[in-house]
């Protein structure tokens, strides 16, 4: 359970970085990160640190493929984490 717990922050500090680090080069007109990217890394666990960085950074909240799909992976992986949790 504790290699779990440590895959799921450094993969959301990671995500909600990446978000922050896009925001930051949208505002400058610098090297994006592309979406696919971001939403790999939200599929991946890292779907709590990708909704955080969309309210904080205030970025890809206009975009119906963040918008509807981010949420929907945090559900997903509350109810995945919650089962391996009650199993064990």
């Amino acid at each position: 359970m504790s290699i779990l717990i440590w895959y799921l922050s450094v993969i959301n500090f990671t995500t909600w970085a990446a978000y922050g680090l896009d925001k930051g080069r949208a505002k400058s007109g610098k090297w994006r990160i592309p979406e696919r990217t971001l939403l790999l890394l939200a599929l991946i666990g890292g779907s709590l640190g990708a909704l955080a960085g969309m309210i904080m950074f205030r970025h890809k909240t206009r975009k119906a493929k963040f918008f509807i799909s981010v949420p929907v992976m945090f559900v997903v992986h509350c109810v995945i984490v919650a089962m391996l949790v009650y199993m064990k």
